[in-house]
């Protein structure tokens, strides 16, 4: 005989009044929960986020500070690092800056040491650092594949390592591969090698890792509307050719099933998910916020 449930039956009445409380009083629509509001907070957590004098990496210290964490922002430039903390200040945080080069191991560690110098505690590490070159491979020199490697690999790498030091009460690290990495990307050889290891990077650090409570995961963003991309339209004298620009970033969308082109803040937001609680059972993995660029 099938059971019957009223508003009687244990739970349900509780469940009637939970459903009560989270419908809007102005028009009758269901609000977020606290609960779920909860998951994706990081109030009380303090971030480190490299690259962060613009791009992907300056949307992510915003859209953490909006989250509620205390920001860390890292780069070479130190004028985009202070646009970066203005732009964090309107959103009601404040971040602190310090100047590092991710290619050097000691610069990286005392990011890490500043961290808890600053806030007593280190809960998000975002390695977002990256550069890129085009060039075909029988025209790279050593000097291009060392200067891309430093950055896009070592960098990582040192970030991984400082974090996984640094984090003793557990973590997220979330690392930022390429689409490219997934895929073969003419003129972009180099890039494309250190974006592939970046992701498998990410898949030995989580074994190594976990134990600690600490996931380590990455984004694999497809054609996102960045400076560095931007780098490929224009001139030597700053200006744009646009000419290239309408072609390239055509193209670009073409290639989607959305029939679009990805901006920072739909990176921050896939970063935000693998920082939050909400992904508290995620780990080495390879999220792919590329328009369908590439599925796996």
């Amino acid at each position: 005989m099938a059971e019957t449930i009223t508003d009687s039956t244990p739970g349900v009445a509780d469940a009637h009044e939970r459903n009560r409380a989270m419908t809007s009083k102005t028009d009758g629509r269901p609000a977020l929960s606290s609960e779920l509001v909860e998951q994706f907070s990081l109030h009380g957590r303090t971030a480190v986020i490299t690259g962060a004098a613009g791009g992907i990496g300056r949307q992510a210290a915003i859209t953490f500070t909006q989250a509620g964490a205390d920001v860390l922002i890292a780069d070479v430039g130190v004028a985009g690092l202070e646009e970066t903390a203005e732009m964090v200040a309107a959103a009601g945080g404040n971040a602190t800056i310090v100047p590092t080069d991710v290619s050097d191991r000691d610069q990286v560690n005392a990011l890490a040491d500043a961290a808890i110098k600053t806030h007593g505690r280190l809960d998000i590490w975002a390695n977002v650092a990256g550069v890129i070159r085009y060039m075909n491979i029988v025209d790279a020199t050593p000097e291009d594949v060392e200067f891309i490697t430093k950055i896009n690999l070592w960098g990582t790498y040192w970030g991984v390592a400082a974090a996984g030091r640094t984090m003793t009460n557990g973590g997220s690290i979330i690392n930022v591969s390429s689409a490219g990495g997934d895929m073969p990307a003419p003129t972009l050889s180099i890039y494309a090698m250190t974006k592939a290891a970046v992701s498998h990077l990410t898949r030995c650090a989580a074994v190594e890792l976990g134990a600690n409570n600490i996931r380590v995961n990455a984004i694999a963003p497809g054609f996102t509307d960045t400076p560095m991309v931007q780098s490929r339209w224009t001139n030597a004298d700053g200006s744009t050719n646009e000419a290239e620009r309408e072609s390239y970033t055509s193209t670009r969308a073409a290639q989607s099933p959305l029939r679009t082109i990805a901006t920072p803040e739909d990176q921050s937001w896939a970063m935000l998910y693998l920082a939050s609680d909400a992904s508290r059972f995620i780990t080495g993995q390879v999220i792919r916020p590329n328009g369908g660029v590439v599925m796996a």
